[in-house]
């Protein structure tokens, strides 16, 4: 069980963003349904470097989401 109040509150998400999340959901959700065995060596290698890339970009779309606001200097 999760504890959703210890979750910083994060502001809305830019279209970007959203877009990126958008595209790293479709790729999983094609991921899961794909017959693994069917794709042969080549195309286990090249599902897999998407995910990876996909993941990437999901860590840093949460570092974006989760940065302090920078702070003005006065």
């Amino acid at each position: 069980m999760t504890d959703e109040k210890s979750h910083p509150h994060v502001g809305p998400l830019t279209d970007s963003q959203r877009t990126r999340l958008d595209f790293a959901r479709r790729d999983f959700e094609y991921a899961r349904s794909e017959d693994l065995a069917q794709l042969g060596e080549p195309g286990l290698i090249l599902l897999v470097e998407k995910l990876r890339n996909r993941l990437d970009d999901m860590l840093n779309l949460i570092d974006e989401v989760t940065a302090e606001p920078p702070t003005s200097r006065a």
